[in-house]
């Protein structure tokens, strides 16, 4: 039975060093990710892109096009990695304005995040878009909206 548990315990504990599948690439290589098949590959290059923040906007197309994915998780992971990237990545604000009528409501929320941490170079295509956002049913997109408004008013 003690080496049975000596087993497990070793087993889990290696398991807990393990690095996550994003950590340690470069920004081409997490981009890469956002092609893959599947989709928990897709969503960890998104993550990690969102991670390096700012230093990943050479990938900002790349993410663009994830915000379109099939799967939710993928268009979440996308839209919050664009706004870990910041004024970096102004060329989104079209394709996050289109994420801010998402059927789901956690890329919605990411999207307003995402515009607001891109501020006021968003304003002018974004300001009526999160206005909209104001009666969404979810309370935490609303929440994110009004936030987001007040940070592209500047």
């Amino acid at each position: 039975m003690k080496r049975v548990v000596v087993i497990l315990l070793t087993t889990l504990l290696a398991g807990c060093t393990s690095r996550p599948p994003y950590e340690g690439k470069s920004v081409a290589d997490l981009e890469r990710m956002l092609s893959d098949s599947d989709p928990r590959v897709q969503m960890q290059g998104a993550y990690g892109l969102g991670s390096l923040g700012e230093k990943a906007a050479p990938a900002v197309p790349a993410l663009v096009k994830a915000l379109k994915a099939e799967n939710v998780l993928v268009r979440q992971q996308a839209a919050g990695a664009l706004a870990q990237m910041a004024a970096q990545a102004g060329a989104a604000v079209p394709a996050l304005v289109e994420s801010l009528t998402d059927a789901e409501w956690t890329v919605r929320r990411q999207a307003a995040v995402a515009l607001g941490r891109i501020g006021p170079p968003a304003r002018a295509a974004a300001e009526a878009a999160l206005e909209r956002c104001e009666g969404d049913n979810n309370s935490l997109v609303r929440k994110a909206a009004q936030e987001a408004l007040a940070r592209v008013r500047g």
